[in-house]
């Protein structure tokens, strides 16, 4: 029985949530170790656990839509 595929959602106004079985590695290729099936990785920048999300994008209220619809239009045409 194969796993479902991985699946990244970024949340509006909060982290991106990974789920499914995925291996995280460091620019250097260092494996970083993941506990967990779903993880939530920072996108505010001010997480103090990053790459992981500590919930700091509450705190100084970051600010994100969570679909395409917030690219530019060329970025989202490009991703098409």
């Amino acid at each position: 029985m194969s796993e479902p595929p991985v699946k990244i959602v970024p949340y509006r106004n909060g982290p991106y949530l990974v789920r499914g079985p995925f291996t995280m590695v460091d620019q250097e290729g260092n494996e970083i170790e993941v506990k967990r099936r779903v993880v939530a990785l920072c996108r505010c920048g001010r997480s103090k656990i990053r790459p992981f999300c500590d919930g700091t994008h509450k705190a100084i209220g970051f600010r994100a839509d969570s679909g395409i619809s917030a690219l530019e239009p060329a970025a989202a045409a490009e991703a098409e």
